[in-house]
């Protein structure tokens, strides 16, 4: 990328927060806007004055001879001094007016910034997500966000004050001491400012790579941590500690060379300064001894360089960090301008239809061009019946719950809900009329009663109980010391796979979909509980279109038609009884199941609690 292109982009980046400042119907905040840029410019005003007042109670101290009692009045300079204490009194009170004034202004745009970018996440794709790692994301978000609260602080109340206080002192050199004082002045604040760019720029480098790694290590620790199990099962705490340390290995090497160059940015600035400091001073020290300047002069001229490099000494910092901030939040502003690959279409309605069918038309569909997954998939589930699908893992069965919820859009053919096409059909509504129980049943890190009630958060305390029964989970929760307050912990580690899975069906029991979607909604349970939770969920079923999808046979023998997939293509359709009779694929998979069920029976028999495989 071109030094062009990358201040284009940090401009961009830039205009990117301006409306988050300049807030549309908030008239409250704009205001608040120009009153901190009053309080700017009156603070810097009266700064620039102030050096003025001490130059002429220097004077008036020098020109009063040998100060005595009867001349102290005459001699001492009072009322200066008192004006000079003041105006330092009111620079202060203005900056820090400023600063209290803007502060609603700044934390507003943080949260509004962060608002949409977490409703911008849950807006993109399920195939951006099932990319992304989340360590390295909320790394750069979080970096993004305290990149925007710098630029802020910085922009606004260091770079700009400081350019305003540049001019008026400039025009106070050439105006009060000459052309060459002006001149060589700002020769050294130039010379200070290019060295600071280019240095800077130079070692941004740096910077990138310490945060590629700081992420990397991140993404590594967070992913180590969520697989903890997996690591134990497999005795690889030392592996995984290894590849950390790696990227921790990286960090440092960066670091360390961030360090040295900044070093040698550090003694640049300083060189620079000090060389315009001293060739100005010695101008006006020869101007006092020539008789052109007062003292008075002499210690204005230095007043005013050492009031105008103090802030340059800190606006290289300053500069270095807004500069990282930039590349921190183009990283997070990348993500907000991401466009999501599913889109509501200009022209979509809200699917309306109550119990609704569901029709697949020569659906063509694969998650990469080279592997097609669906090969022209055509069933209909009528209003108010129940259609199961079912075949061995990888013939697409689980793809056709993404596509209905449209994780997805097919490649080719259609996909029809109430006769409507969903990619004609608002996101929201159609995912309203659907209700899922997925195979891999993940928890919020919250209570069973927060997990149940996500499935319609508005709910009563009886309707929340009331799914827990349904859901053959309510007694259980009931026996707990803390209830429906239990805690389930991080993704639900503190339940086990069947007590998950039973408040997942609750949940959407709760949420009372016209559409539901089992998608091996028993998988994880054991054989007595798969029999109560089943009837359960044929009950809730009834009267809903109903779609299951199935490894366990068992579970969809009273299904209105069981749809059998092989390979992306449906290979036979019919009744439980019908497909038994055929003796294809279905009564294959039948017979192999039973002999594995029996078996399992036997040792349930011998008193152990065992979950049928589903296969």
């Amino acid at each position: 990328m071109t030094n062009h292109q990358k201040s284009d982009n940090h401009w961009s980046t830039v205009k990117s927060i301006l409306p988050y400042l300049w807030a549309d119907g908030r008239w409250d905040l704009r205001f608040r806007v120009i009153l901190a840029l009053s309080f700017l410019v009156l603070a810097k005003l009266i700064g620039v004055y102030v050096p003025f007042l001490f130059k002429d109670a220097v004077d008036a101290i020098a020109g009063g001879g040998k100060v005595t009692a009867e001349t102290m009045a005459v001699a001492v300079p009072t009322g200066l001094i008192l004006g000079y204490g003041t105006a330092r009194v009111l620079a202060l009170l203005f900056g820090e007016l400023r600063d209290a004034v803007f502060v609603r202004v700044g934390q507003h745009a943080l949260r509004a910034v962060a608002l949409n970018t977490f409703r911008h996440l849950h807006a993109l794709s399920l195939k951006f997500h099932l990319e992304r790692r989340t360590g390295g994301l909320s790394r750069v978000i979080e970096r993004g966000t305290r990149g925007i609260d710098f630029l802020l602080r910085f922009m606004l109340f260091n770079i700009l004050p400081t350019l305003l206080e540049i001019l008026l002192i400039s025009a106070v050199f050439w105006t009060k001491f000459g052309f060459w004082y002006a001149a060589i002045t700002f020769v050294a604040l130039v010379s200070y400012i290019l060295f600071t760019i280019y240095v800077t720029d130079w070692r941004l480098k740096f910077r990138r790579e310490m945060n590629a790694q700081d992420t990397k290590a991140n993404t590594k620790a967070v992913d180590s941590l969520l697989n903890f199990e997996t690591v134990k099962y497999f005795t690889n705490e030392e592996h995984e500690s290894s590849r950390y340390d790696q990227a921790l290995a990286g960090f440092e090497s960066a670091s360390v060379r961030s360090q040295l160059s900044l070093t040698l940015l550090n003694v640049g600035q300083g060189i620079i300064i000090s060389l315009g400091l001293v060739i100005v001073l010695y101008m006006a020290a020869q101007g006092v001894v020539g008789g052109q300047f007062t003292i008075g002069e002499f210690v204005l001229v230095n007043s005013l360089l050492i009031q105008i490099y103090m802030p340059l000494n800190f606006l290289g910092f300053v500069y270095r960090e807004i500069k990282q901030s930039l590349v921190d939040m183009e990283k997070m502003f990348d993500i907000i301008r991401m466009s999501s690959d599913i889109k509501d279409s200009p022209n979509s309605i809200d699917l309306k239809a109550e119990n609704p069918n569901v029709e697949f038309k020569d659906v063509r569909f694969g998650y990469t061009d080279t592997r097609e997954i669906l090969k022209g998939l055509s069933f209909t589930v009528p209003s108010g019946t129940t259609t199961a699908i079912v075949g061995a893992s990888g013939a697409g069965k689980s793809t056709i719950s993404r596509l209905l919820f449209r994780f997805y859009d097919v490649t080719d053919g259609q996909i029809c809900v109430g006769g409507q096409d969903i990619r004609d059909v608002a996101q929201k509504s159609l995912r309203a009329q659907i209700g899922v129980v997925p195979q891999d049943t993940v928890l919020f890190n919250d209570t069973i009663g927060y997990n149940i009630r996500y499935g319609r958060p508005d709910a009563t305390d009886a309707e929340v109980y009331e799914a827990a029964r349904l859901a053959q989970i309510h007694d259980f929760i009931d026996h707990l010391p803390e209830g429906y307050e239990t805690e389930v912990g991080e993704r639900g580690l503190k339940l086990s796979g069947g007590e998950k899975q039973r408040v997942a069906i609750a949940r959407t029991i709760l949420k009372n979909p016209s559409i539901l979607l089992l998608d091996e909604a028993t998988s994880a349970l054991d054989s007595h509980t798969e029999r109560d939770i089943q009837a359960a969920l044929e009950e809730i079923a009834e009267g809903r279109t109903s779609l299951i999808i199935a490894h366990r046979l068992s579970t969809v023998v009273n299904a209105d038609e069981i749809l059998v997939m092989d390979a992306g293509e449906i290979v036979e359709r019919g009744r439980h009884d019908d497909l038994l009779a055929k003796g294809g694929l279905y009564a294959q998979m039948w017979a192999k199941q039973q002999e594995v069920s029996e078996a399992f029976k036997k040792l349930e028999a011998a008193g152990e609690e065992v979950a049928v495989p589903a296969e």
